[in-house]
């Protein structure tokens, strides 16, 4: 039977999940307990509330509240799960919670959370037994200059492998730390969609590269058409003003600006015909 405290406790899920508009799935396995409090700290400011629970609560909260696709949301469940509610949107919730993982060591039986790749490069170690030990792991190393080096960019790991313990002492040893800790963040609901956390991903650096990007093409193609902008107008003119200039030049036709290169263009040819045929100055005769 169960608990009033259970029913309770079922209810307000229900009422915050129909109250929300953002619904998250997290997984907090192997989170330290003071990561979890700091992290609730962190996004408790921006008004984010996480509330943990057995399984089965938190499927059966998702069940009855009856919105609109929920159930894809409640299949996601997984590990040592919570629900985590926002009215910000999912992108920036991913951000934060991903800005707050630190790096840990490979443990064996643990899950690669993505592809592990040991890049190619020199290492600190002595020719010896690690030479089969990396080996073992599908790591080619030769000898540079006393020293190990790694011959080419291997993946040691494919996301979600289970870390062997061969893998694991090899990573350490390189001082390799693949492991994510921090919320996990299986997925998020909004208004009836549901985004896998690898869909939330927003390379912020090439998204502003983008924007500079084509905030550039944007101008090049205004000052191309000549249209007259702000930011343009300048541009614009020094362009005509530079095309006017060839164009005069082409046609030597004499302005205060152009008329130095002129001459010294006529300068030169002449003296470039002088010298292909050969021709002497001659002095002017002299008079009786």
């Amino acid at each position: 039977m169960v608990s009033d405290k259970k029913l309770k406790l079922v209810q307000e899920l229900v009422k915050d999940v129909k109250s929300y508009p953002i619904v998250g799935v997290i997984n907090m396995c192997n989170l330290p307990a003071q990561q979890l409090q700091d992290m609730r700290a962190t996004l408790g400011k921006k008004g984010v509330k996480i509330v943990m629970a057995r399984k089965r609560l938190l499927q059966l909260a998702l069940q009855q509240s009856g919105v609109e696709n929920i159930e894809e949301l409640r299949s996601k469940i997984k590990g040592m799960p919570a629900l985590l509610f926002s009215k910000d949107n999912p992108f920036t919730l991913y951000s934060i919670i991903q800005k707050n993982k630190s790096s840990a060591p490979a443990k064996a039986g643990q899950v690669s959370p993505k592809d592990i790749v040991v890049k190619a490069g020199p290492t600190n170690f002595a020719p010896g037994p690690i030479i089969s030990e990396l080996a073992s792991v599908g790591i080619k190393t030769k000898v540079e200059n006393g020293k190990l080096a790694i011959i080419n960019d291997v993946t040691v790991a494919k996301e979600g492998a289970v870390i062997t313990p061969k893998l694991a002492e090899s990573l350490k040893r390189l001082d390799i730390q693949p492991m994510e800790v921090g919320l996990d963040l299986i997925a998020v609901w909004e208004n009836g969609l549901v985004f896998n956390a690898k869909q939330l991903h927003v390379d912020e650096q090439e998204y502003t590269n983008n924007f500079v990007s084509a905030a550039q093409a944007a101008i090049n193609l205004a000052v191309e058409i000549t249209f007259l902008t702000a930011e343009t107008t300048d541009m614009i003119l020094q362009k005509a003003a530079r095309e006017a200039r060839a164009v005069a030049l082409e046609q030597n036709f004499m302005t205060e600006d152009t008329r130095d290169e002129i001459l010294a263009k006529a300068e030169a040819q002449a003296t470039s015909v002088k010298n292909e045929g050969k021709i002497e100055a001659q002095s002017e005769p002299k008079k009786n």
